[in-house]
Order: C-alpha cells, then sequence, then structure tokens
C-alpha cells in the first residue's frame, strides 16, 4: 500500500467519523427534543388531572352544602310553624287578658 492509499485511508476514516459525529448529535437532539415534549404531555396531563380533581371537590362540597342548607331550612321552617301555632294558641287567651284587664278598671 503507498502513501496516497494510507492517507486517502485516514482521511476516509474522519470523514466516516465526522459524519457519525453529526448523526449522532442529531440523534441526541431529537431524543432531547422527544423527551421535553413527553415531559411538557406529562405536566399537561397532570395539570389537567388536578383541575379535574379540584372541580369534581368542588362539586362535591356544593352538592353537600346545598343539602345541609336544605336541612337547616327545612328545621327553620318547621320552628317557625310551631311559634305560628303557638301564637294562634295564645293570641285567644291574651286577648280576653287584655279585655279582662280593660274591664276590671
Amino acid at each position: 500500500m503507498g502513501m496516497a492509499n494510507v492517507l486517502q485511508s485516514i482521511k476516509d476514516a474522519e470523514d466516516s467519523a465526522d459524519a457519525k459525529i453529526a448523526s449522532s448529535k442529531e440523534e441526541a437532539s431529537k431524543i432531547v427534543a422527544d423527551a421535553r415534549k413527553e415531559a411538557a404531555d406529562m405536566i399537561q396531563g397532570a395539570q389537567d388531572g388536578a383541575v379535574n380533581s379540584t372541580v369534581k371537590t368542588l362539586d362535591s362540597a356544593r352538592s353537600k352544602a346545598g343539602k345541609e342548607a336544605e336541612g337547616v331550612q327545612a328545621e327553620g321552617a318547621k320552628v317557625v310553624e310551631g311559634v305560628q301555632s303557638s301564637a294562634v294558641d295564645r293570641r285567644d287567651a291574651a286577648v280576653q287578658l287584655v279585655i279582662d284587664s280593660l274591664m276590671s278598671n
């Protein structure tokens, strides 16, 4: 093998190595870009899940609070009805007491 052949072989090997390095850099860049996209998708998915969970929790709390409010309202209505009933029952006695008081003077 002559000196020219040896030098050409070295040159070819260097060119091949440069091509492999460039190809490896491209592949590495692609892997990093894909990893970044996957990470962004995972973060978005986690955020969406958190939002959905928060909405469900708030809806559940609103529903529970609404039911409790209905129960309190029903109890309050019963108390008011009892007071009104008691007032009606005592009104006649109060009127009679006032009349008796005015008549005795």
